[in-house]
């Protein structure tokens, strides 16, 4: 179905795109086929590079038009949805609050230095904390804000909801363009998915935008079923919104859960070895949380010979990098004569 039969509502224009399109030519021939390119997503803006940035343009057009004058989100310490946020927020002229959950030390490195850069107010939550009575906990927020005469808007996590679905349909309305000036058909579209909007949007987008790609999406922390109830209910909700042209019940929801590996934000040595072999080989950054995991799966589903039947698959790169640099110990760089 062409995109001339819907409409996108209001966004901002904060992200750099269309991002680059390009095939990984060492790569693809080392593993024999099929040819592996790459969205790069993490080029969609310097510091606040990444997936989030699409989703936000949607999700703070609506805040402003709301009234908002504070943004209300949460995640893990070293999130990239909230740097991206306390960074779009300060350029929006926003206070920003970030409610985080404390994966791991909270160091000021990363991610979670950035968040203080952009002087977000930060809270800090164990995980037993965060999860317990957590939507009464970020009502109370709220509340606290307007009895000071704010006007407090909550993102949900990773901004992915009803809203932020738009921004991955109009990357693949921009993958559309990759494919005809490429000359493709690829037959996987291959993602980490860690919140479920980037993938409900681009399973939407792919129908309206009539790709000719299954949405793959590689879990970083839950398994399967849990993302597919996600993803269905993010559509669901985003066709109660916005009322799109396509039934979100008949489109399918592919999740991938073999490499989670230990959990969220934990990454095996496996995981560091093909990041550190993915920068040598081809210049491309990828990070332990999200897509170290997701592009560490799909080389691997390949080499068990999972995609043997494609000619081309694509690999969009959610960016990352600051969450690396917090990690920059596995990484092992002392072995690395200079």
């Amino acid at each position: 179905m062409p995109s001339a039969m819907f409409d996108y509502p209001p966004r901002l224009a904060l992200a750099q795109t269309p991002t680059p399109f390009h095939l990984l030519e060492r790569l693809s021939a080392r593993e024999g086929g099929p040819r592996i390119w790459v969205k790069r997503d993490d080029q969609t803006g310097a510091a606040t590079s990444g997936n989030k940035v699409r989703k936000l343009e949607f999700t703070l057009a609506r805040a402003l038009a709301d009234g908002c004058d504070t943004l209300i989100t949460c995640g893990g310490v070293q999130s990239n949805h909230c740097r991206s946020t306390a960074l779009l927020g300060a350029r929006l002229g926003l206070r920003v609050h970030l409610i985080l959950r404390l994966d791991t030390a909270p160091e000021i490195n990363g991610n979670l230095l950035l968040d203080h850069l952009a002087g977000a107010e930060i809270t800090l939550l164990e995980k037993a904390e965060y999860a317990r009575n957590q939507r009464e906990n970020f009502s109370s927020w709220q509340e606290l804000y307007r009895r000071q005469g704010r006007s407090p808007y909550f993102i949900t996590t990773g901004a992915s909801d009803a809203t932020g679905v738009w921004g991955y349909v109009g990357c693949a309305a921009e993958l559309k363009e990759d494919f005809l000036r490429e000359g493709i058909a690829p037959q996987r579209i291959i993602h980490a998915t860690g919140s479920g909007g980037t993938q409900a949007g681009l399973t939407a987008g792919a129908v309206l935008h009539d790709l000719p790609s299954q949405i793959v999406g590689m879990a970083v922390c839950d398994d399967a079923a849990y993302f597919e109830r996600k993803v269905a209910d993010d559509l669901r909700a985003w066709q109660m919104r916005y009322n799109p042209p396509i039934d979100p019940a008949a489109l399918d929801i592919i999740v991938d859960d073999r490499h989670i590996g230990a959990g969220y934000a934990i990454a095996s040595e496996e995981v560091f070895r093909c990041i550190k072999d993915a920068a040598a080989l081809e210049g491309l950054i990828l990070d332990p949380v999200y897509s170290g995991k997701a592009f560490l799966g799909m080389l691997k589903n390949l080499r068990a010979g999972e995609y043997r039947d494609c000619d081309d698959i694509v690999f969009v790169h959610t960016g990352g990098l600051f969450g690396l640099l917090s990690q920059q110990d596995r990484l092992h760089l002392e072995n690395f004569a200079c």
